[in-house]
Formats: C-alpha cells, sequence, structure tokens
C-alpha cells in the first residue's frame, strides 16, 4: 500500500471548505494586537494568547531589533555548543528569580520544552501520571520517555489517589520514581488546576510535580507568577514550565527548578542538547516582556477587570452560555456551542461580523460540547469589549434562529 494514500483519502476538511464555514487559516496582514486585519477585513481580536497585550508593545520590538543588530538573526548551533549567549544565561537567571526557583532553562519553543523535561526526567523505571486534559505537548513528552503512563480523570483528586495506590501496591512499581504532570490553567476552558490537592497527594505517595503554566505566566499569581504562586504553593512544586508565546510576547520555553534538576536536563534533554538555541530576537523580546510585567503588574489586574467585563455582559444572556462563568481571573471564555457543524458555523459568521475567536473541537472537547475560545488581552479597551459582546450577543441570537441541520461536519 502506498504511504501517502491516507493524504489522499483525507477528505475531513472538504465539507467545511464547501459549506464556506473551515475555520482555520485565516490570513493576518497586520501585527497582532486587540484589532487586526484578518483575511482582509477588520477583525477584532479575541482568539490570542497575548495576554498582556505587549507583542505590539513599541519597547518589545525596540529590544528585539537591538538584539538582531548586536548578536545577528540566530545563533547557529545548540546551547550545548556554541549557541549560548549571555542573553541566554541572564533570561534564565531573571525567569528562575521572578518564579523564585534556584535556576531555569530555556529552550527553542514551549511545545519543546515539555518534550525536553518530561523525556529526561521519567525513565523506564518511572511512572508518569498525567491528567486526561493535559496539552499536546505534554502528552508527546511522555510518549518520548521510557517511563511508564498512567492518566488520571480530569483534575479528579481521588482517581489519582487510586491510580497511586495501585501503583505502590504493585510489585512492579512499588519503588518507581512517581512524576505528576499538569497544565496549571488548562488553556481551553481556562480552569485552574487543583494544585493543593496534586501537591497533598505527591507528599504522600513521594511523587514530584512538573506544572505546566503556560496560560498562568502573566494572568494569575501575585505580580503573575501563576498557579503556584496563585495557591501560596511555590516551595511544594519542583518544576514549572512556561512558554513566551503568550504572556511574554515572544517564542520560546522555559523550566525553572532546583539547581541540580537544571544541570541533570542541560546534560541529558536531547530536545535540548540537539537543537538550535533560541534566537537572540526572541530571547530579548522575552526578556523585555518580563521587565515590563515585573514594572507594570496592574496589567494583571487590568486582565481580572475585562474578564469580569465580559462574564456581566454575558450574565444574563438568553442565547451565549459561558462554561467556566465562575472564574474570574483567567483571561480565557469559553463559549458553548454544542456539535461541530454548529460551532464551526457559528465561528464564521461572528467571523464575518468582524469577531475572531477559536473554534475547539473533538477530541480536545467531548463530542457535541464543543467551544468557542474567547480570549482577552490586558490591552482591550472597555469600549472595545462591549462592542465585541455586543455583536457576539446578537450572532449568538440570530444563529439561534437558523435551521442549521445541513451543516454537519467532522473534524
Amino acid at each position: 500500500m502506498d504511504l501517502f494514500q491516507k493524504c489522499r483519502d483525507y477528505k475531513r476538511v472538504d465539507k467545511a471548505v464547501e459549506l464556506g464555514v473551515y475555520p482555520y487559516f485565516h490570513k493576518l496582514t497586520s501585527g497582532q494586537d486587540t484589532e487586526v486585519i484578518m483575511g482582509g477585513h477588520h477583525t477584532y481580536m479575541l482568539g490570542s494568547n497575548n495576554y498582556l497585550g505587549l507583542t505590539a508593545d513599541p519597547r518589545i520590538k525596540e529590544a528585539a531589533i537591538e538584539a538582531v543588530q548586536r548578536y545577528g538573526s540566530g545563533c547557529s548551533g545548540s546551547r550545548f555548543l556554541n549557541g549560548n549567549l549571555d542573553i541566554h544565561e541572564k533570561l534564565e537567571a531573571e525567569l528562575a528569580d521572578f518564579l523564585h526557583k534556584e535556576a531555569a532553562m530555556i529552550v527553542s519553543t514551549g511545545f519543546q520544552t515539555n518534550l525536553a523535561v518530561i523525556s529526561a526526567i521519567a525513565g523506564k523505571d518511572d511512572v508518569i501520571l498525567s491528567d486526561q486534559m493535559n496539552h499536546a505537548s505534554i502528552i508527546d513528552g511522555t510518549r518520548l520517555s521510557f517511563a511508564k503512563v498512567v492518566k488520571y480523570r480530569h483534575s479528579n483528586m481521588a482517581d489519582l489517589e487510586r491510580r497511586l495506590q495501585h501503583l505502590r501496591d504493585a510489585e512492579e512499581t512499588h519503588d518507581a520514581g512517581l512524576l505528576i504532570v499538569t497544565d496549571g490553567v488548562f488553556s481551553m476552558e481556562g480552569e485552574i488546576c487543583n494544585l493543593p490537592g496534586i501537591v497533598e497527594l505527591a507528599k504522600r505517595y513521594n511523587a514530584r510535580i512538573l506544572l505546566d503554566d503556560a496560560h498562568a505566566l502573566g494572568v494569575i499569581g501575585e505580580g503573575g507568577r501563576g498557579t503556584a504562586s496563585y495557591f501560596g504553593l511555590e516551595d511544594e512544586v519542583d518544576m514549572i514550565m512556561n512558554t513566551f508565546s503568550k504572556s511574554l510576547a515572544s517564542l520560546g520555553g522555559a523550566v525553572v527548578a532546583s539547581s541540580e534538576v537544571i544541570r541533570y536536563l542541560r546534560h541529558t534533554s536531547r530536545p535540548f542538547i540537539f537543537s538550535a538555541s533560541i534566537t537572540p530576537a526572541q530571547t530579548a523580546s522575552a526578556r523585555r516582556a518580563l521587565e515590563i510585567l515585573r514594572e507594570e503588574p496592574e496589567r494583571v489586574e487590568r486582565i481580572h477587570s475585562l474578564v469580569r467585563r465580559v462574564k456581566d455582559n454575558f450574565r444574563d444572556s438568553k442565547h451565549v452560555v459561558v462554561h467556566n462563568s465562575g472564574n474570574e481571573l483567567v483571561p480565557i471564555i469559553p463559549l458553548l456551542t454544542g456539535t461541530a457543524g454548529r460551532t464551526a458555523f457559528v465561528a464564521n459568521y461572528l467571523f464575518e461580523n468582524e469577531i475572531y475567536v477559536n473554534p475547539v473541537f473533538p477530541p480536545v472537547v467531548p463530542a457535541n460540547s464543543c467551544l468557542l475560545r474567547m480570549s482577552l488581552m490586558a490591552t482591550h479597551s472597555d469600549e472595545q469589549i462591549d462592542r465585541a459582546c455586543e455583536i457576539i450577543e446578537r450572532c449568538f441570537r440570530e444563529v439561534d434562529a437558523m435551521d442549521l441541520s445541513e451543516v454537519n461536519i467532522d473534524f
């Protein structure tokens, strides 16, 4: 059989394209900001991870330009060999200090950071316990590891404890090293993990914790320090992973931990050792964004204010259903849409009416429980938010009056 037969057979997107509701790869011709030019027309950007609104900040741009002028466009090698810049080490020290850990290791992308940490820290005699709703980078990191992988039900501490107890009781895993991995803020629904419960179980069963704080840095915790800070558990979490592509207005990732853990990862992690190092512009951008976060913690409070504003706008709506209505901190606001067909249609209808949000389909969410993921930036104005909510409310009301029985698609 031809290896490429699967490519010829791939027809899943054809129906969405035919119906004019294909929701991906809209072309941007402007920078990432609260309002953009997307697909050739003006759009309110409500689908970006630019939580602090710094990607368009002139201070970030200037830092990137200065770094390119001094260091060039790239490093031409891995950190391990010829690509280790002084600004790499400065960023690591600054991240470790900000997150109250001894040391840090920066990696070329956020996705790669989880691959780098998990595949190196957990070996064939170890067990990884992973929340079933964890990010794809965590899942792929566990696959790269030779460790046994056990998934526990989403944020279910009773199920996690049952699995930990089973591992302790089983002869083949009684002495295994245990690693519990969880998102701090789950990226699609904006839900904060039950970190106190995880910490309690980790102590009881002698497990270590890796916390993926990609969507928590700059969003929750003291001064935007993330999930562990939010719960007052910074000393209880062993490793914290972060990305630069969200609040830090760049591209890359990092893990913070004890000095001995970081030293081990630097010398054993294949995704780190065998990848070219993060570029000068990316590094300088992340450093400047972190500096701004330190100097302007009010941006974090601004995010919370906007979340409350959006939820107040939708609180009495008969058409817009907010999934995590009780969380007024995280700028990820999931709007329930139901079937994949309805979700794609509504996303496209909003886009035609100047609103961009992210459609979320199975397997990321259960079948018939699809979402539109609305996300906010600290730089959105009250007027932009109120106008966007007004358009969303109107569009949902109009869609509810339509017959969408023929919009039957599957992503």
